[in-house]
């Protein structure tokens, strides 16, 4: 596959891909990848497009959940911080400017 004297075909080890690296330039040439084995068939490309809808629709519905709750954990948070520093004494800060 290699057209120049300079350029060398080389297989990934990792993922078997075929590269062409040319020697004088120092950098990738050409890249091809490998064939999967585990191409979806066009013929079921309705059933994924809807999978991955479905999948969308139900994060999105999640999502939704998640931010309606959100309001009322916040206020529940506050009112327990606002109950919390009612029931704190009222007391002077200390600064430094006290301590000397």
């Amino acid at each position: 596959m290699a057209k120049l004297k300079s350029e060398l075909e080389v297989i990934c080890p990792c993922c078997r891909a075929s590269l062409v690296v040319d020697t004088n330039l120092g950098r990738v040439v050409s890249h091809r990848e490998p064939e999967r084995g585990d191409k979806p068939e066009l013929n079921e490309a309705q059933r994924i497009l809807a999978a991955e809808a479905a999948r969308r629709e139900a994060l999105f519905e999640q999502s939704v959940q998640a931010e309606k709750t959100r309001g009322d954990a916040l206020s529940r948070r506050f009112e327990e911080a606002l109950r919390q520093a009612n029931d704190e004494p009222i007391s002077k800060p200390l600064r430094d400017f006290d301590l000397d």
